[in-house]
């Protein structure tokens, strides 16, 4: 069995690719630096990324596919699955070997692995737009603390910075220790040096008292009041709650806050 590891990136894997079509081998598995190798493993070659070797890769795949078939990829990957990294390169190989049909052809087990694997990551995204909540504080800036199961916050910017794009907002995700910042203007990636430090807790997300709004305090007590209030018990359906909003994202939903 012949393995080849790698550094965990998305320009790793198209590294890799390169090295592959480079020494005319094709590894068995892509596995990232540092991880358990296979237990049948024969041989192991370490992928050295570049960027030149990735940009050639991705260039060829722009010739290839279809911009919503390269967006399948790279949403893909933000599931951060080790799962993936396998099914993925064998898939990008597949497109230069011309035996995924454009990518479209869903019978290789590759290529459904990565399109399943994208779908759940967009799932996602879409619940992420509906389960955040922004939080005012004293300087106008809103904010909101999440912990997705996969790193969608790069998709979902752009959704906040045209609804509220008059509006200062940070979106946060505790998981993964890194937010977005718009300033009205400009979407920023952040990160804190000291998450100590931060003005709002991990746990669940509340910003701390003397930074909040005073009129967002009471905009939080009226909307828990509002969603107790139009609760029917007689018709409570426990199981399709859960369903429509996972229990996982409810810490840091003001609704679910006592």
């Amino acid at each position: 069995m012949l393995v080849y590891t790698f550094d965990r990136t998305l320009d790793g894997v198209l590294s890799a690719v390169f090295d592959a079509y480079f020494r005319h081998q094709l590894p068995d598995e892509l596995v990232a630096e540092g991880a358990v190798l296979p237990m049948f493993c024969d041989e192991e070659y370490r992928v050295v990324t570049t960027e030149e070797k990735s940009r050639r890769v991705w260039a060829g795949l722009e010739k290839r596919l279809k911009p919503e078939v390269l967006r399948l990829l790279t949403v893909s990957w933000l599931s951060e699955e080790p799962e993936l990294y396998t099914p993925l390169f064998h898939y990008i190989y597949k497109v230069f070997d011309s035996r995924v049909g454009g990518g479209y052809n869903f019978t290789d087990p590759d290529v459904l692995y990565v399109t399943n694997t994208a779908r759940r990551v967009m799932h996602e995204q879409l619940r992420m737009k509906q389960f955040i909540r922004f939080q005012k504080a004293k300087d106008g800036t809103y904010l909101a603390v999440v912990a997705p199961d996969n790193d969608v916050l790069p998709l979902i910017t752009d959704h906040f910075s045209d609804r509220f794009g008059d509006q200062p907002w940070l979106i946060y995700d505790a998981r993964r220790h890194y937010g977005y910042y718009y300033d009205r203007q400009t979407v920023t990636r952040i990160t804190f040096e000291d998450e100590a430090a931060v003005p709002f807790s991990l746990d669940d997300g509340r910003l701390d008292e003397v930074l909040l709004s005073d009129n967002d305090r009471l905009m939080q007590d009226l909307w828990r009041t509002y969603f107790k209030a139009i609760c029917i018990r007689e018709r409570m359906n426990p199981r399709k709650q859960l369903n429509d909003m996972p229990r996982r994202y409810w810490k840091y939903m003001t609704e679910k806050q006592a």
